[in-house]
């Protein structure tokens, strides 16, 4: 497949409109953000995304890097229609083309990725807009950059444990996940920016990252792997209740 979108993939996005949980509050609110592949050993992308959002997973991003353009399109379609049927919010990884013609409510970014400053300017205001941090620093300047209408919308914090969805990325340890929560703090931001805890959780280790500061979290495998996906993600938010 070539990298441009077919007509007929364009033609699913056309007047597109982006769900009224793309609004601040949504993110804000918004615990258990599930990253998948497109499921292509399984064959059942669309069964398994809707399965996730009945169990109450917030967020769901495709993050598959063997996609071509054409087929993360068309992947997308189904994941805008599950999840405007659900009431919930859908992600683009990496792509700001592909995240500005599929009208997606949330565009993610890693440290060596496009720049925010860039990716505003090829995204709707509306676009809700998260980055990966590692470190101290790093999680220091995502926080200062809430302010303001072209700042960040969300962060990452991790990987807390090595996971092989991150080949080659030191795991952080739990220790960054304490710095994140009192980061505000110690910044004196007024403004409560939503971050995540990711990297290696699953409901044996997921009290731990709560008791750290954390009170939402990204997972895969603990989802992506379990026979069912619906309970697997309602036991997630049990423990994030529970905790």
């Amino acid at each position: 497949m070539t990298n441009v979108a077919a007509p007929a993939v364009r033609a699913q996005f056309r007047g597109t409109t982006l769900v009224s949980m793309t609004q601040p509050d949504a993110l804000a609110s918004a615990r258990l953000y599930l990253c998948t592949d497109a499921r292509q050993r399984q064959g059942d992308f669309e069964d398994f995304v809707d399965a996730a959002f009945a169990g109450g997973v917030d967020i769901i991003q495709l993050r598959d890097k063997t996609l071509e353009a054409a087929e993360e399109l068309e992947l997308l379609a189904v994941l805008r229609s599950v999840a405007q049927r659900h009431g919930r919010l859908w992600a683009v990884n990496d792509r700001a083309d592909v995240a500005s013609i599929s009208g997606a409510p949330v565009f993610h970014i890693g440290q060596k990725d496009l720049p925010l400053t860039a990716a505003r300017t090829l995204l709707p205001n509306v676009t809700g807009i998260g980055l990966s941090t590692h470190t101290q620093e790093q999680i220091d300047a995502a926080v200062a950059t809430s302010q303001g209408p072209l700042g960040l919308d969300y962060f990452c914090v991790g990987p807390v444990w090595a996971t092989p969805t991150k080949p080659g990325r030191s795991a952080v340890g739990l220790d960054l996940v304490t710095y994140a929560a009192e980061a505000e703090k110690r910044s004196g931001n007024a403004v409560t920016l939503p971050w995540f805890a990711i990297g290696g959780i699953d409901l044996s280790n997921v009290e731990q990252v709560v008791e750290a500061g954390a009170s939402r979290i990204v997972v895969v495998r603990a989802i992506t792997e379990a026979t069912d996906p619906t309970a697997a993600a309602k036991s997630l938010l049990q423990a994030l209740d529970t905790v």
